[in-house]
């Protein structure tokens, strides 16, 4: 993928194409050149600067005209030209005073005339290339000595390295249109919520307490022995407080926390927006959510409708073998069992199992034989199970070992059931349960997708968006021979199942709802429990947590707290699928690795002894 990335980074700038896209990364998708930077700018003709105009505006119109421009030596052709760059683009300087022009990445101020370039210099690929700047004055503010890469240029140049000089980084023109589009999105956002549908802006505290259940917290240190701070993992708690104390309709942009070591495409520190409403369904909420995405999506893409899709949790792990479904794609899992359990290939002991397919279409074309065998040896490791391959030739034929083992009649109806054609590729598992089954198949499901991807061949198109809702989970779920929560502790059972709360906890139903857009999921929700006696049931007797954590919620929903409910969406994920970026740190300005660290400053550090002993703390040194 890394090598994609460069290839695909040389082509643009090679190209000169600076300013009428910006690829991303993955995928090698184009934004339209409606997406050059300067529509971030639309509004900056002010006097709170030094310049006259931004390098990436300046046009035919301004021909004749004295500028002032401010910005970054991008590129040098002799002593003679070069382009200066700032947020908004670049633009060509003809130098034909007698100075000697700095080194790239140097601070430059320059004041000159706008004209014409000869016709034959003309360069139609860039923003600004019917015009240059006829430079009568260059004057350099800070001159770059030190350069551990060029932005823009990211041809050898490994993460940790754009990471360890994040500030060189964000000056390239992905990290620009990435953090710029941020901005822009969240400013919609907040602007839909708070001034067309009445919701309060609410900042919530940092320093908290621990919460019983969910991800592992970071604690933090005080001068009084013995006590520490959580840093919350979600606004959770005090969006329910907020409901008790009749703020209604409630929103923030919210900084959350989770201990959960290292991860590939985690942080430990993540923004999420938060919404509670009071007196609501989760239809509502869900629809809010929808009107809100759809009026706030950036004009570049292809624009949202709404409603979006429903599916049931338990569909999802049907059809797709995963309770977040990437539906760009059909692929669909089909039970066999009527047509293979009699095969012995298919059978335990002689107790009969469950047998589902899934078709992969034009798969042999799409997956390398290596590729095939990565998901066979996935499959095995993960599941200790084994699955089935079969090509489907020309003819419909079956090249498989599983074809000596099955009758032609047996053939032809599993091809019918999974709709084969030539050149599609099967995948065929048993196990003793449905859910079994399928989450294996879906597991092959995305690994195929993601590798058909990597060849060039994807099974779906990069310009769709489906959002999907994913409802009716279950409630609670079996961890370690322990009931645990499907979601939180505070989400409320569908009402009708709410009496099985007390005979059959693992049979009920909760009010929580996922969104998922393009097989990620990107938010989730529920209605809360508002009840006092059914949330400490709930916490004690069915999950065994110690309610007294907690008392001061359970207070609040005992004084008088209304029905409410809520959901959060993972701004970072969602962004990074707007983007279309590789990952979630490629839309955060200055993320942790996927080790958690800070590479740039270094954190996290030892501290002294002197700060060791004022918040009384010991190392204590472990033999691993």
């Amino acid at each position: 993928m890394l090598t994609q990335i460069k290839k695909l980074t040389l082509q643009i700038l090679t190209a000169n194409n600076r300013q009428r896209c910006i690829c991303y990364m993955t995928s090698g998708r184009h934004l339209p050149p409606t997406s050059t930077p300067q529509r971030f700018f639309s509004n900056l003709k002010d006097n709170l600067e030094l310049r006259s105009h931004h390098c990436g505006e300046v046009n035919t119109d301004d021909v004749g005209t004295a500028v002032n421009l401010y910005g970054w030596v991008e590129y040098k052709r002799g002593n003679k030209f070069f382009t200066l760059r700032d947020a908004t683009g670049s633009c060509q300087i003809l130098c034909n005073i007698d100075v000697n022009l700095p080194s790239r990445e140097s601070v430059v101020a320059v004041e000159g005339t706008v004209q014409l370039r000869p016709e034959k210099d003309v360069n139609l690929k860039m923003a600004t290339g019917k015009v240059e700047i006829c430079c009568s004055k260059l004057k350099v503010l800070n001159r770059c000595s030190k350069l551990a890469f060029t932005p823009n240029v990211f041809t050898g140049v490994k993460e940790e390295t754009r990471m360890r000089y994040r500030y060189l980084d964000i000056r390239s023109k992905v990290m620009q249109h990435n953090l710029r589009l941020r901005s822009s999105f969240l400013l919609k956002v907040r602007k839909y919520l708070c001034e067309e549908k009445g919701f309060v802006d609410v900042e919530t505290p940092t320093l908290f307490r621990r919460t019983p259940g969910g991800a592992q917290e970071f604690v933090v240190p005080t001068q009084r022995p013995g006590m520490f701070y959580s840093l919350p993992q979600s606004p959770q708690q005090f969006k329910q407080l907020l409901m008790a104390g009749g703020i209604d309709r409630y929103m923030q942009i919210a900084r959350c926390y989770r201990d959960e070591g290292a991860k590939p495409d985690r942080q430990p520190e993540f923004t999420q927006l938060d919404l509670e409403l009071s007196f609501c369904t989760q239809q509502q909420i869900m629809s809010i959510i929808e009107d809100m995405l759809v009026q706030s999506w950036p004009e570049h893409l292809p624009k949202l409708k709404g409603p979006f899709s429903r599916m049931s949790h338990h569909t999802a792990i049907e059809k797709y073998g995963v309770d977040k479904p990437d539906t760009r794609f059909e692929s669909t899992i089909k039970d066999l069992t009527g047509e293979l359990s009699h095969l012995p290939l298919f059978s335990c002991n002689g107790k009969r199992m469950d047998i589902r397919g899934l078709n992969i279409e034009g798969g042999t074309h799409r997956l390398k034989s290596s590729n095939i065998k990565y998901i066979q040896q996935t499959v095995e490791n993960l599941f200790s199970a084994q699955i089935s391959v079969v090509k489907i030739g020309m003819d419909g034929s079956w090249h498989s070992p599983l074809a000596k083992y099955a009758e032609n009649d047996v053939k032809q109806a599993v091809s019918k059931k999974l709709s084969a054609s030539p050149n599609d590729l099967l995948f065929i598992s048993c196990e003793d349960s449905w859910e079994s089954v399928c989450t294996i198949l879906g597991k092959c499901r995305s690994l195929a997708a993601r590798l058909s991807a990597d060849n060039g061949q994807p099974l779906h198109d990069d310009n769709l968006f489906n959002f999907l809702w994913i409802e009716n989970f279950p409630l609670f779920e079996k961890e370690d021979n322990r009931i645990v929560s499907a979601h939180h502790p505070f989400t409320a059972p569908v009402d009708e199942d709410s009496h099985l709360l007390t005979t059959n906890p693992l049979q009920v139903r909760g009010q929580h709802y996922d969104l998922v857009l393009n097989g990620s999921e990107v938010g989730g929700g529920s209605i809360r429990i508002h009840n006092a006696s059914m949330q400490r049931y709930v916490l004690e007797s069915v999950l065994n947590e110690d309610a007294s954590q907690l008392e001061h919620l359970l207070e609040a929903l005992d004084s008088g707290c209304p029905p409410h409910g809520g959901i959060a969406l993972g701004l970072d994920r969602l962004l990074s699928i707007m983007c279309d970026a590789p990952s979630i740190r490629d839309v955060i300005a200055f993320p942790k690795s996927h080790e958690g660290l800070d590479l740039m400053s270094g954190a996290p550090n030892n501290i002294s002894q002197e700060d060791l002993d004022r918040y009384n703390i010991a190392i204590v040194e472990k033999n691993i």
